[in-house]
């Protein structure tokens, strides 16, 4: 349930950690967002928004009063770009290069994220030029870290075959090693080292048994094994291309 919510530094939407996801769909945010820039790619400017015990507590309706109570102190924002619309490709289509298009569908196979399609695009155009929002549906193994070994840390992404910038992207093989190097070395640990405590003192986390130092090494381990070649999740965003792009029609018959 995000909201824009006017703060000291202007207007923000957003994410409230005591909606139905939870703090580790904030966690996400961050780390996609954060991750995204390291890549030179378009984000709003993320913030950590304080809401103290007094906000809204006038709210009248009880659902919603319910998730501000259970979400005072850190939340998650992004910046709202006033005037923007959804991406839609027959409209906006030209305002995404290829290349951009290409960057864009490597990030979200890497994040493991399912919410850039045609139906959910989380791409706004503003003054002309395309945006990522919404990351919280991102690094979904998050929610049931037991499971995840090393396998499964590399395993492809295959609902990248949904993207909504899939084909007008071209081969993600072709920035691979590109997008890889870019995140090397210190750049994931860093991102990671951002997440603040109180997200991931969270009881979610407690869940798992684990403290903020180990829950941040959690992320480390997967990113960093994710992001080991060859990565299974670039070939497979490159073999759905190859797939929708030879895609033939299905035949219907109008019955009315």
């Amino acid at each position: 349930m995000p909201a824009v919510v006017d703060t000291d530094d202007g207007m923000f939407v957003v994410k409230f950690r005591g909606a139905g996801q939870g703090a580790k769909a904030l966690v996400a945010e961050l780390i996609g967002g954060m991750v995204a820039r390291a890549l030179d790619l378009p984000v709003p400017s993320l913030a950590l928004v304080h809401v103290s015990e007094t906000f809204g507590r006038s709210e009248p309706d009880p659902e919603i009063g319910e998730v501000l109570r259970k979400s005072h102190g850190i939340n998650v924002g992004l910046r709202y770009l006033d005037g923007a619309f959804n991406f839609d490709a027959t409209a906006a289509g030209d305002l995404i290069p290829v290349d951009l298009a290409t960057r864009i569908v490597w990030l979200d196979a890497f994040l493991t994220n399912p919410d850039r399609t045609a139906r959910n695009t989380n791409l706004m155009i503003w003054e002309r030029s395309p945006w990522l929002i919404d990351h919280g549906a991102a690094l979904y193994a998050h929610h049931d870290w037991p499971s995840v070994d090393r396998a499964r840390m590399q395993a492809p992404f295959p609902l990248i075959r949904d993207h909504v910038l899939l084909t007008q992207a071209s081969d993600a093989g072709a920035v691979d090693t590109q997008m890889a190097a870019m995140l090397s070395g210190d750049v994931l640990s860093h991102i990671i080292a951002r997440i603040p405590d109180a997200l991931l003192e969270d009881d979610a986390y407690r869940a798992d048994g684990d403290t903020p130092a180990a829950a941040r090494a959690r992320y480390v381990e997967y990113l960093t094994t994710r992001l080991t070649a060859p990565r299974a999740f670039a070939e497979t965003a490159s073999r759905m291309r190859a797939e929708r792009l030879t895609d033939v029609p299905r035949q219907r018959t109008a019955r009315r």
